[in-house]
């Protein structure tokens, strides 16, 4: 009797740990996506979404824009030389006009400024540089203010969540419950990930931009003192 007492105390313990497996396997497979975390997050994720929006349009078409202008070609200005040199200013004005890019706009106006003074040359031409420049930084400070504004926007999610934490333990008296503080505290969490996600994105893609920016200033520069060199050359 009591071997069976005890075969049946051990089959009832085995049922029972895999009734708790079962329920462990089942409890590991909830999980939530990125779409029901943002939910959580509340009302507070909607312009940490619009934001990441601006971020990503800003950086992908700054991006492109800026690619194409550090596309120029490596016999352009052997060209511009030739043609200034044969005298043929109709043909150089062409080539440029053919190079949709800020260096063979600014060597556009200093062809069409030949004759004068060197140095009313060089003021046109770096104002042509000055104008390109300011379009090629388009959005840019916007950029820089979403990765400002983003983090601080997930930190005030982050107050408004232990808030409302604060206010359902004050208003639950002795029925405190974990469940009663998961919204203030989903709130809380998700919208400083957030916040935090979208401004160090938005963060690296203004440095990358800037980086390029500076990389196409450099190249008008040395066009520009090119051009310049090619205007003090003595004719031969």
């Amino acid at each position: 009797m009591n071997y069976l007492l005890i075969l049946a105390g051990i089959q009832t313990a085995a049922q029972n740990e895999a009734l708790l497996e079962g329920q462990g396997t089942e409890a590991t497979e909830i999980s939530l996506n990125f779409i029901d975390l943002a939910f959580k997050g509340g009302w507070i994720m909607v312009p940490i979404i619009v934001l990441s929006g601006i971020a990503m349009y800003i950086f992908f078409e700054r991006f492109y824009a800026i690619r194409k202008a550090t596309k120029v070609d490596s016999n352009f200005m052997n060209r511009i030389r030739d043609y200034i040199h044969e005298g043929k200013m109709d043909s150089a004005l062409a080539l440029c006009e053919s190079n949709d890019t800020p260096v063979a706009k600014m060597i556009s106006k200093g062809i069409k400024r030949i004759g004068r003074p060197l140095n009313d040359v060089n003021a046109a031409i770096e104002n042509i540089g000055n104008l390109e420049v300011s379009k090629l930084e388009k959005n840019l400070p916007t950029l820089a203010t979403v990765a400002g504004a983003a983090p601080m926007i997930g930190f005030l999610g982050t107050v408004m969540g232990m808030i409302q934490a604060f206010y359902d333990m004050s208003t639950a008296g002795n029925n405190i419950d974990v469940s009663l503080l998961s919204h203030g505290i989903y709130t809380a969490m998700v919208t400083t990930v957030a916040g935090l996600i979208v401004g160090i994105i938005a963060y690296f893609a203004y440095n990358i931009l800037v980086a390029k920016v500076e990389k196409v200033v450099f190249t008008m520069e040395a066009t520009t003192t090119e051009f310049m060199d090619l205007l003090n050359e003595p004719i031969k």
